[in-house]
């Protein structure tokens, strides 16, 4: 009867790394990392951005399964007086900056184009003038990073207007990749009232946010990024408001003497409040009060210490606003450099956000690929020293006084005041061995 050995732990491992040996000429390593194990969806799931959730687009109300929703960002900024001011203030600096339609090409003069599109964007929804219209987005943009523009068309395929819509009632649809569908397939979806309403392309709708992450579906927020420190800064004002209009501590004490009895402590406190009681002016008066009576003061001044600055900081941090309106008194220079800081890292990425959305705007729907949007700089300088400084350029002949008449809107010289000024400018000559009196030193 044949005898059966088992075979020894490692002898098939050993084989097939000779035989790897053999074919590649590398030697097994030395307790190395191993080999990968099989790729299990080579084929489907090759590019994928990131790893969604299964039927996530069965999913019916936006940003649902997330920690925040858009109605909680919402009520913060609502509920917080110094984030809405900040918000504002950027929308406030946005709003009022200056803009124009121009070719690509700085060689090249505006066009007729140019000034149909410009009048387009004085009003693009046909409703609201260009600086309600953008802070409505820029709201969206700050609060929910959600903004979100419906483009409408006329009949013949052209743009009529450009409307805004709530960025809280658009669900993104993904594709296998996790990533917007292309046309004619769906890419967003509207909810309204808890239900899909409508389904748009990408070119049936303008989604926008700002703050766009790999492993996120949906926009990343200023106000989301401080959801913290806002709910802690609400919870604050909460308690400095309640310190004046709630609690059982009275604003002191009194103490009486100390045979009074409970009826005649309730005679004195009726006849005191008598006194008082509706009449502000009445407390400012001295009041003459038995002997024996003590005053002792239970609350304190107004509730505020360096912990407020901190969460004010952090609030205009996040925007990139200076919070010198908020924070104790720094000097000239500090609240300067803040400033500018501010415009250099919040406005300015703000700037090109627009840009970037009226850009595809222009492209997209007026075909127009040699016209952008650009801002228009403005010096930050007061007029007496820009003044000086275009006297210098001026005579120093960097800049043309024509130059200098376009930059402050006016028409070039005319030839009448081209011969006045040579006139004014021209020096008085004297006959030889003369002088002329008056110009001595």
């Amino acid at each position: 009867m044949a005898i059966k050995t088992p075979i020894e732990p490692g002898v098939i491992a050993r084989m097939v790394a000779g035989v790897r040996y053999g074919l590649t000429g590398q030697k097994p390593e030395w307790f190395g990392p191993g080999d990968p194990l099989p790729a299990v969806a080579q084929e489907q799931a090759v590019g994928r951005q990131f790893d969604f959730p299964v039927m996530s687009n069965a999913r019916v109300r936006p940003r649902e399964g997330e920690a925040v929703t858009f109605p909680q960002m919402r009520a913060l900024a609502e509920s917080y007086d110094l984030l809405r001011l900040v918000i504002e203030t950027r929308k406030d600096q946005m709003s009022k900056l200056r803009w124009q339609i121009k070719p690509k090409d700085k060689k090249t003069q505006p066009d007729k184009r140019c000034a149909e599109i410009e009048a387009f964007f004085n009003m693009p929804d046909r409703e609201h003038t260009w600086d309600e219209w953008l802070r409505m987005l820029i709201e969206d943009l700050l609060v929910i990073d959600a903004p979100t523009a419906y483009p409408r068309l006329t009949l013949g395929g052209g743009l009529y207007a450009i409307e805004p819509v709530d960025g809280a009632t658009i669900k993104r649809v993904l594709d296998a990749t996790g990533r917007t569908p292309l046309p004619p397939d769906p890419a967003y979806q509207q909810i309204l009232k808890g239900m899909p309403a409508v389904d748009y392309t990408r070119e049936e709708l303008i989604y926008r946010p700002r703050n766009l992450r790999t492993h996120k579906v949906y926009g990343y927020s200023p106000v989301e990024q401080i959801i913290v420190t806002v709910n802690i800064a609400i919870r604050r004002q909460v308690h400095q408001l309640q310190f004046y209009t709630e609690g059982n501590v009275p604003e002191a004490l009194a103490s009486v003497p100390a045979e009074w009895q409970p009826e005649q402590i309730r005679q004195f406190q009726e006849y005191w409040d008598s006194l008082l009681e509706g009449d502000t002016a009445a407390r400012r008066h001295l009041k003459f009060i038995p002997d024996g009576v003590t005053y002792r003061p239970t609350k304190e001044g107004v509730l505020k210490d360096e912990y407020d600055e901190w969460l004010a900081r952090i609030v205009c941090f996040a925007f990139s606003i200076e919070p010198t309106p908020f924070i104790k008194q720094v000097n000239r220079s500090t609240a300067e450099t803040a400033r500018n800081q501010s415009i250099s890292e919040g406005l300015a990425p703000m700037q090109d956000w627009v840009k970037g959305l009226i850009d595809l705007i222009i492209q997209r729907y007026f075909k127009a690929q040699d016209i952008e949007f650009a801002w228009i700089e403005e010096d930050a300088v007061d007029p007496l020293t820009q003044a000086k400084i275009n006297q210098i350029y001026v005579v120093a002949k960097v800049l043309h006084p024509d130059e200098v008449r376009a930059d402050l809107g006016r028409e070039p010289l005319t030839t009448e005041q081209r011969a006045s000024l040579a006139q004014t400018t021209q020096q008085p000559t004297a006959p030889a061995g003369e002088e002329i009196k008056g110009n001595q030193p």
